[in-house]
């Protein structure tokens, strides 16, 4: 089986030096994976002629010209009304005619969504789409949504969020019923607002592997596989979670240079030093779900290097050979006819 996935290439911060060579070490690495990407013509075969290994892959890279770029500041309303040629809007039309199986893009949240959703519609009985994405924890790493898309999500919309997140985290992480937990601000069922109590009673009544609730904290002890939210309240914990790996760094760093005795110590504990940082580096779980859409819609760090842009082409990879679209679509379409 073949996965096609197509590439924003002008996407993101860095656009296309940084898609490009992402794409070449995947195609590296996925041997059954073909690459679409989309941009100016010229810059993207110039900067893949740059890479020696590009021979080894030619056979499978297509490269599709788009003449507009999503500036990373651009409202979501003029790149869907204004762009319609835009190297994001053409990535996700590959996606609606079924050319290619995903779509991975560095570029303007807002924009993202919003075109995604206009181009490719939600599945049937899914009202909102969702952003989940990896968060690092003591023991690895755990899943978390919605990341942003929506705020002031009903109970309803909630329940939906953890149908979907927990069936791509068992397709992608090979975890048979995983562990959801509501995030709040306690674990005691006296705890939360109205809706969070309402939610969690949805949650008990379905077939998900329901934990309760989980605290801010538990995120990152990794107590469950997954972590479902209101889209406020887990951007704010996504955005605080790199504030405080940012901060670290930076207090570790002042701390081995202050004079020659720490910069000593530094030098010894380089390979800890080493291991920390690639613990705690948001690239390594690059790669955001747009989850409840017609097809699959991965959203990159906009500030991604080529490693970390190579992650969520990887998690495009795995989601599309997992084919978590009609997963997700079979079991949703299930809930409904037995709700009838």
């Amino acid at each position: 089986m073949t996965i096609k996935v197509s590439i924003d290439a002008s996407g993101g911060d860095h656009g296309i030096p940084v898609t490009v060579a992402a794409g070449i070490k995947a195609l590296s690495v996925f041997q059954d994976l073909q690459l679409t990407f989309v941009g100016d013509q010229t810059s993207i075969q110039a900067e893949i002629s740059k890479h020696p290994s590009s021979d080894k892959v030619s056979d499978r890279i297509q490269v599709i010209h788009a003449t507009e770029v999503v500036l990373m500041n651009e409202s979501p309303a003029i790149a869907l009304r204004k762009k319609k040629d835009s190297s994001m809007r053409v990535a996700i039309n590959l996606v609606k005619s079924n050319d290619v199986d995903a779509c991975v893009s560095a570029g303007n949240t807002g924009a993202l969504m919003a075109i995604s959703r206009f181009v490719l519609k939600t599945i049937k009985g899914i009202d909102r789409p969702a952003i989940m994405g990896r968060m690092p924890t003591m023991t690895g790493h755990t899943h978390m949504l919605d990341l942003g898309a929506n705020v002031d999500s009903s109970p309803e919309a909630l329940l939906e969020f953890a149908t979907m997140g927990s069936i791509a985290v068992e397709q992608t992480e090979g975890l048979k019923k995983p562990t959801v937990g509501l995030l709040n601000i306690g674990e005691e069922d006296m705890k939360g607002n109205e809706k969070i109590k309402k939610t969690s009673a949805l949650l008990k009544a379905s077939n998900l592997n329901y934990y309760g609730f989980v605290e801010g904290d538990d995120i990152y002890k990794g107590t469950v596989d997954l972590v479902v939210c209101d889209g406020f309240e887990g951007n704010i914990a996504l955005k605080a979670s790199e504030g405080v790996a940012s901060m670290m760094g930076h207090y570790l760093k002042r701390a081995f240079t202050r004079n020659w005795a720490t910069k000593i110590v530094a030098l010894i504990a380089t390979p800890v030093l080493k291991d920390f940082k690639s613990s705690l580096d948001p690239g390594k779980y690059n790669g955001a779900s747009l989850l409840g859409l017609r097809g699959i819609v991965v959203k990159s760090h906009g500030g991604a290097n080529a490693e970390s842009f190579f992650v969520a082409i990887s998690e495009a990879y795995l989601e599309a050979n997992a084919n978590i679209i009609d997963k997700i679509s079979q079991q949703v379409s299930k809930e409904l006819t037995n709700n009838e």
